[in-house]
């Protein structure tokens, strides 16, 4: 189901399959491949804009909660204060790669080689609220 993403083009601020940028990815990623929500577009926020960028990706990260590595997580590469990129987790044969897209393309790499390109990265899952993990618990929808 990834090679759709692998196969685009990168564009600053990209959006649609055939041409992305770190955040188009792995939002697009995180949603048709493991059905979370559809998370803001920020398609006018460039990487060229590292305040911009930072303050985006605060408000998503925000309104999760951090996590270790998770499939569907995302992850922040902070330069300090700075977010200078954003990856997604995704699961490969039961084991966990970052999938990012920079300039030279989309790539999948196992987890640990990942994280050695970086850093500081911090992941970030969606809320569970309890009555939804009740529910889960229960086999409910």
């Amino acid at each position: 189901m990834l090679e759709k993403y692998l196969s685009a083009s990168y564009e600053d601020g990209g959006r649609s399959h055939a041409r992305l940028d770190c955040w188009g990815l792995a939002r697009l990623v995180r949603h048709e491949v493991y059905g979370l929500p559809l998370l803001a577009s920020w398609g006018s926020v460039r990487n060229t804009m590292p305040k911009e960028f930072t303050k985006a990706a605060n408000e998503v990260v925000g309104a999760m909660e951090r996590c270790q590595p998770e499939r569907g997580a995302i992850a922040c590469i902070w330069r300090g204060l700075i977010c200078i990129h954003v990856a997604v987790i995704v699961e490969v044969e039961g084991r966990l790669y970052g999938m990012e897209m920079k300039p030279c393309g989309a790539t999948i790499k196992p987890l640990r080689k990942f994280q050695d390109q970086y850093l500081t990265v911090s992941y970030h899952r969606d809320r569970t609220l309890p009555e939804q993990a009740g529910r889960a618990a229960a086999g409910a929808p």
